[in-house]
């Protein structure tokens, strides 16, 4: 059999996808990208694999052009007349730029839009390291992420986000009467189990291990800001300490990006957990 009689998948065989979704009709939709299937005046079973590679490549660069213009009409849309732009870094543009084409999803699309317009406005926000994270994130992950940011608070006048975990009593009588000194949030009954936080590590969004907070003054007030919701807190001990996770640089500078839904739900399970030692207004 020569090499070009091998391929023969027809049109007819990759069409009503959106009917038939078996896993072969997947396999052969995939065909679409490598150049097997005709297409237009293109006879896929008739090319040889010249033609198909140049078929394929004129496919792919056509959609990264796709993928861009979507990108830049996004970016249109977010940018201001009344604020002032800025000529962007000729390196940081042409990177984002090589990286943007290659973003196929809608959604994701839209982040990549927020960026540019955010750097015309401001530049600096975010470095190409940030970028080259993103570019890897899929839209599952981006998910997660909303889902981390919608459940993190900022302490006080604190500018960087934290996911608290739980807290635990240090020491005094109060943890003699205790099975346990420490306190967990259950965030997994709230859309983000253990494994979620494992792929925000594993992203780089999120640092691996927890962090605890110092000693918590009973005598000064402590503000949990959760989107535009605050919580009192006022410690009933001098042994009490948040832990927490901590979102890396990078985590920081997506957190920009992403618009998160407030999950009434797990404030009111944060505020029922916290009430044994803390007094909460």
């Amino acid at each position: 059999m020569s090499q070009e009689a091998e391929f023969e998948i027809s049109e007819t065989e990759t069409t009503n996808s959106s009917l038939d979704v078996s896993a072969r009709k997947k396999a052969l939709l995939l065909g679409r990208q490598l150049g097997l299937v005709s297409d237009d005046n293109y006879k896929g079973a008739n090319a040889s694999i010249i033609e198909r590679t140049q078929h394929r490549q004129q496919r792919l660069l056509n959609q990264y052009q796709l993928n861009l213009e979507t990108v830049y009409k996004l970016a249109l849309s977010y940018t201001s007349s009344d604020v002032t732009g800025v000529d962007l870094d000729p390196d940081w543009s042409h990177q984002f730029f090589q990286m943007a084409e290659q973003i196929h999803n809608r959604k994701m699309q839209d982040l990549w839009a927020r960026i540019l317009a955010s750097e015309i406005a401001s530049p600096g926000n975010f470095s190409l390291r940030s970028l080259a994270l993103l570019q890897q994130l899929t839209h599952r992950e981006a998910q997660i992420l909303e889902k981390a940011l919608g459940m993190s608070v900022r302490v006080n006048k604190e500018n960087r986000l934290k996911l608290i975990s739980g807290y635990r009593i240090s020491g005094g009588l109060g943890r003699l009467f205790r099975k346990s000194p420490a306190t967990s949030l259950a965030l997994s009954q709230f859309g983000l189990p253990y494994s979620n936080i494992l792929t925000l590590v594993d992203a780089g969004i999120l640092h691996r291990s927890e962090f605890e907070t110092g000693l918590l003054n009973r005598k000064e007030p402590i503000t949990l800001t959760m989107m535009d919701q605050q919580i009192h807190l006022r410690p009933k001990s001098e042994h009490l300490l948040f832990s927490y996770y901590r979102f890396t640089p990078i985590g920081d500078e997506l957190s920009q990006l992403i618009q998160p839904k407030f999950d009434l739900e797990y404030l009111r399970s944060l505020k029922a957990q916290f009430s044994q030692d803390f007094v909460i207004s």
